[in-house]
């Protein structure tokens, strides 16, 4: 099995990177930093793909939490993703771009406006974890009342900068895909001082390489 494993930056994927190379060297695991953001990720991961064909793409990375019972450092399994800042605003409303009628919610890969992942539920190795639904966005939230309204529009678990730009490249062309991140902070005004990269970077080096691992062997 050749498995894509992507991440925005080098830091949430550099003990995975220094553990698969030194068990495996580069046959059986890539590794693709994109950089940060939806334009990085869908360029960087398109020009990869390209290059090679994979049977599996993981997006790792962190992301914030909108609710309360995600704790910091939790690691969840991404069952759908969607765009949560690409339309409209109109006073107070934020319109979609199928409520805009530019899109049809349901046209390929979309999902009634989600992108979602079939491969999320497949493997018994991410069974134990909480799944969540997601958003993607270019500005992450930090206003009180602009997260309400998110909250409101989307009901999303988790926000991340990555995601649903991942996801919307595998689907469409193909790639069976899993998105996996650790909650490092709550998504509130920001405070820096409540966040905890590192355990959740802990986490997901752990969760990720046990179910890469397992991948491997089966």
């Amino acid at each position: 099995m050749q498995v894509l494993l992507v991440a925005a930056t080098e830091k949430e994927a550099e003990k995975l990177e220094r553990t698969f190379m030194k068990q495996h060297g580069s046959s059986v695991v890539d590794f693709l930093f994109t950089g940060v953001g939806m334009v990085a990720t869908t360029y960087s991961l398109t020009k990869k793909i390209s290059k090679k064909k994979y049977d599996l793409a993981v997006n790792i990375g962190l992301a914030g939490s909108f609710r309360d019972e995600i704790g910091i450092g939790e690691v969840v399994n991404v069952v759908t993703d969607q765009f949560g800042d690409l339309g409209a605003e109109d006073g107070d409303e934020f319109l979609s771009l199928s409520q805009m009628g530019f899109m049809d919610k349901d046209h390929f890969p979309f999902w009634n406006g989600k992108l979602k992942s079939e491969e999320a539920q497949k493997h018994v190795h991410l069974r134990s974890l909480k799944q969540v639904k997601a958003i993607t966005v270019n500005k992450v939230h930090g206003n009180e009342i602009s997260i309400r309204n998110t909250v409101n529009k989307f009901h999303a678990d988790i926000e991340s900068m990555e995601g649903a730009a991942f996801y919307y490249v595998c689907m469409m062309e193909k790639i069976p895909c899993i998105q996996v991140r650790a909650i490092s902070n709550r998504v509130e005004r920001r405070n820096r001082e409540a966040w905890n990269i590192e355990l959740a970077l802990n986490n997901l080096d752990g969760v990720v390489s046990a179910f890469i691992h397992e991948l491997i062997k089966t």
